[in-house]
């Protein structure tokens, strides 16, 4: 008599122990979907468990209040983009230009250009009413971003691709119109009438850091300029003093 063999089915999870282990990700995307759209102090805890499908008591579960969800939610989107850009600048070994410009594409293909680059809006204009979540930015996104760009830009100075600049400046004035394009993207963006070319905003920008940056051709050009530019500070105040000393000897009419 031969034996049949006999499959037993195996049940499948239920639903709702499939689900468990997206939870998290799921409340951290609706928490960004709802920080973006209505930002810090407008996003309530109980829309973020409906938007995600759970109860309010399941999103306690693995976030105390908030301000704790709102850093969670910047440690998935934000945070990896710049450890994951601060590895590919350590091991580059092109041109400095090149890396430069690298990073400031990245920045806005990964972060600026995506829903996450709506959290640079939010802390923005509500820094001074929620100075923790101010604080907390600034230490764990743009302090490490800027120190991303300025040692790009040490290298290139290093190595004598770049002139000699005060960095921390120079990487404030790189991201400054970055902030802006990103803030841009979502305040007026969407209703203005000439968009903006991101494109050809990023290529202008690159390009004219860059140029600001070049290292001088022969020896003695960059301090041509620089001479060049404190003698025409130079002439021009003698001649305010002289319209000045005019005007108070003018005779009285």
């Amino acid at each position: 008599m031969s034996r049949l063999a006999v499959e037993v089915p195996v049940a499948a999870a239920p639903r709702w122990e499939r689900r468990k282990q997206d939870r998290p990700s799921q409340l951290l995307a609706a928490g960004l979907d709802l920080f973006v759209e209505r930002g810090y102090a407008g996003t309530r805890l109980d829309d973020v468990a409906a938007r995600a499908g759970v109860s309010k008591g399941t999103l306690y579960l693995y976030f105390a209040n908030k301000e704790e969800l709102f850093k969670a939610v910047v440690r998935e989107s934000v945070v990896p983009l710049i450890t994951a850009a601060a590895g590919r600048a350590e091991s580059y070994d092109g041109s400095s230009a090149d890396l430069l410009r690298g990073l400031v594409m990245s920045w806005w293909r990964d972060y600026g250009n995506t829903q996450a680059g709506g959290i640079t809006k939010l802390v923005t204009a509500e820094s001074s009413n929620f100075p923790e979540i101010a604080g907390f930015f600034l230490a764990e996104v743009i302090e490490p971003w800027h120190s991303l760009l300025g040692s790009a830009v040490a290298r290139g100075i290093a190595r004598g691709e770049f002139r000699p600049v005060d960095v921390p400046t120079f990487v404030q004035m790189l991201a400054a119109p970055l902030v802006m394009l990103s803030m841009w993207k979502f305040s007026f963006g969407p209703c203005c009438q000439r968009p903006v070319d991101h494109d050809l905003y990023l290529d202008t920008l690159i390009e004219t850091m860059l140029r600001g940056l070049a290292a001088p051709a022969a020896g003695g050009a960059a301090t041509k300029r620089t001479a060049g530019g404190a003698e025409r500070r130079a002439a021009r105040r003698p001649v305010a003093r002289l319209s000045v000393d005019k005007k108070q000897r003018a005779p009285r009419q």
